[in-house]
């Protein structure tokens, strides 16, 4: 990244500026502008998150927030309710209460006198999610967004319960935040307060995963804030942009097919990453895109911002299996629309062990031929990687060959030329399984002529969840039903000597939570189809070779690393108890944030396991520690909580210590039962 120092604009800036709420709470502010906005009003941008701007943002806040203001935008970095310096508790993500505060923030901002009155919000993950939710609520002062990996159906497509099926990532954010909500404020900002303040967070806080756990299905408590429920209630323009190895790349296109409002999506080949940090690179400059964003739509530039392609994304070529990479070498398509008229489905029958040749999308597959079954062992998913890469530590799919051979397994002939698709895969299957409650996990796989398999795509569907999120049905055993697997979307070019493969399992775990028995899967041969959204490879890019400039941003925050820091992913099995675990650790080390004379530090251990084929045997667990020192300041948070189950529940247990020194100042434990809803 290039750190430039040199912007149009000289600023200022304010570190704690108290915002008051309609309730009486404060939320704190950080707040970077030019110093002309004295006299000369300049439009206001927004990040508004959970995640502690004083401290464990404040580095990142420094390359983008000083960026911006320093052409010509008023740049306010918000703690939510309950986080950070802001007073009260975050109680749960997305609550009515938060998006209410967002928009009293909003309304504040447009009235300041450094401010002229127009107001646009921007972020990544939570941020991205309380822009696009605000949108929806159409604050008068809102002229524009801009997001990064987000999603508009908190209940599919987030780390919930991706096909109806639990997963994981759902125990592992409900962790994160476990902790950072209930970590104490600054005393150097609050003042003596600062006990108070952290002690109504401990004691109002229970674990977010028994709220999640209580919503099996896809409810009400989902639909709030589920943009997706009633698109036309976004008005104002929106730049989306995501990454392939995130977990939230379908969002952008759903918003593109979906919105009736001026609009730009970008999907490069990042994971959950801003693309100006973006990994696996190319990063892009993706702050210069922002200012040019802005000046359009907050100031009125006519700059050319809506010229070019609706969708920029990153075609991928093939790459060996890897669980992290540096950059993915590819190249920029541009599509007019989307759905883009470039794009052609092209449906391909499954016969034994075999993709076969494309027919036509509209044809009804026959209702014949033989059944080809797989009971998968639990092994299968242990190379799977996150729902959501974040490259640290390294945490994409491994070689497919360690999964398939507990899955079926069907592969095209080696390809005689390229083939190239953009867009969400899907597979139809014509099936039967042996119990109530199934999934299925679907992986499309770039298969090299030495074996070696890249995953591409995926997808889960909890079975009992085929036709209805909302009112799922278990399964007749041996029954034939239809259902559709929808996988992730995905800019991939195969080259011509490989094939592609379609694997199906009956397990992802621990990616995906597993079904309380193994079911023995039957696919039905011919009436049975991959559909793949093939690019024909002769079709223009519209786009030049490199249309972003080098990623740009200010000097970053001085800091120095105290202890190191820790990145371990580990697979280990015991052939004795035949025990099999997955230990995770993400330890960011301490650091020392120099202006402030503060240290702090993060560890976060997951760790989950399985016994041979027991499938009530799985378990997850998360342990996160914070702490934050100066002087004579020392405290720290401790959080354990651990997701167990039998075939009709779920098992909660959890723990929360927080610590002045070493005395340990509050202590509380859960251990709470959930039945499972057909999951």
């Amino acid at each position: 990244m290039r750190y430039v120092t040199n912007l149009p604009y000289e600023t200022k800036e304010e570190e704690h500026v108290t915002i008051p709420m309609s309730d009486g709470v404060r939320l704190s502010a950080h707040i970077w502008r030019p110093t002309s906005s004295d006299q000369e009003p300049v439009p206001a941008v927004l990040e508004y998150i959970p995640y502690r701007k004083r401290d464990l943002t404040a580095v990142r806040d420094s390359i983008h927030h000083p960026y911006l203001a320093g052409h010509g935008y008023a740049c306010v970095r918000v703690d939510l309710r309950g986080t950070g310096d802001s007073e009260g508790v975050l109680r749960d993500e997305y609550l009515e209460r938060e998006q209410a505060d967002a928009e009293e923030v909003l309304a504040w901002l447009a009235e300041q006198p450094w401010c002229d009155g127009g107001t646009g919000m921007m972020g990544i993950s939570w941020g991205a999610f309380a822009a696009l939710q605000v949108a929806a609520r159409r604050p008068p002062s809102l002229k524009a967004i801009a997001i990064a990996s987000f999603t508009d159906d908190r209940h599919a497509d987030d780390m919930h319960y991706m096909g109806g099926a639990l997963l994981s990532d759902n125990l592992a954010e409900a962790g994160t935040m476990f902790a950072y909500g209930t970590c104490p404020p600054d005393p150097s900002v609050v003042g003596e307060r600062w006990r108070e303040m952290w002690h109504e967070r401990l004691e109002n806080t229970e674990p977010w995963v028994l709220e999640w756990l209580r919503h099996q299905r896809r409810d009400d408590y989902w639909r709030h804030a589920s943009v997706c429920e009633d698109y036309t209630s976004v008005q104002c323009p929106v730049l989306a942009s995501s990454g392939w190895a995130d977990g939230y790349s379908n969002a952008v296109t759903r918003l593109l097919g979906n919105l009736d409002v001026p609009r730009k999506g970008l999907i490069g080949p990042w994971s959950h990453k801003f693309p100006h940090l973006g990994e696996p690179g190319p990063a892009i400059g993706y702050l210069q895109e922002l200012v040019r964003w802005w000046d359009h739509w907050l100031k009125g530039v006519d700059n050319g911002v809506m010229d070019g392609p609706m969708l920029l994304a990153w075609m991928q070529d093939s790459v060996p299996p890897s669980t992290s990479y540096e950059e993915r070498p590819g190249r920029w398509v541009g599509e007019p629309h989307w759905p883009s008229p470039h794009i052609r489905p092209e449906t391909h029958p499954l016969t034994r062990h075999t993709i076969g040749p494309a027919q036509d999308a509209t044809a009804v597959p026959s209702e014949g031929g033989a059944a080809m079954t797989v009971r998968s062992p639990l092994s299968v998913g242990q190379f799977a990687g996150k729902w959501a890469s974040y490259n640290a530590p390294p945490d994409l799919p491994y070689d497919q060959r360690e999964e398939d051979g507990g899955s079926l397994v069907f592969d095209s002939e080696p390809l005689t030329e390229p083939v190239e698709i953009l867009g969400s895969p899907s597979v139809e299957l014509d099936l039967s399984v042996s119990e109530p409650v199934a999934l299925v996990a679907a992986r499309l796989s770039d298969v090299s002529p030495d074996g070696a398999a890249t995953r591409v795509s995926y997808g889960i569907l909890n079975l009992t969840r085929r036709d209805s999120t909302e009112s799922p049905e278990p399964l007749e055993p041996g029954r034939r039903y239809r259902a559709t697997i929808p996988l992730n979307g995905v800019a991939q070019a195969f080259p011509a000597g490989h094939r592609i493969r379609l694997s199906l399992s009956t397990s992802y775990w621990p990616l995906a939570w597993p079904a309380p028995k193994p079911a023995l899967l039957s696919v039905h041969e011919h009436s049975s189809t991959l559909t793949l959204p093939v690019r024909p490879v002769e079709e223009p890019d519209e786009v030049p070779s490199s249309p972003f400039g080098e990623p740009e941003g200010t000097p970053p925050l001085a800091m120095t690393q105290v202890t190191p820091p820790e990145e371990r992913w580990e697979v280990k099995r015991d052939l004795i108890d035949y025990r099999s675990e997955l230990d995770i650790v993400k330890d960011r080390g301490t650091v020392r944030f120099e202006d402030i004379g503060l240290e702090a530090g993060r560890r976060a251990r997951e760790c989950y396991t399985a016994v041979a084929d027991d499938f009530t045997s799985v378990g997850g667990e998360t342990t996160w520690t914070m702490r934050f020192r100066r002087d004579d300041w020392d405290v720290r948070v401790v959080t354990h909580t651990r997701l167990t189950c039998d075939e009709t529940d779920f098992f909660v247990d959890a723990t929360l210590d927080a610590y002045e020194a070493d005395r340990r100042v509050f202590s509380r434990t859960w251990n709470e039962r959930v039945a499972r809803d057909l999951l």
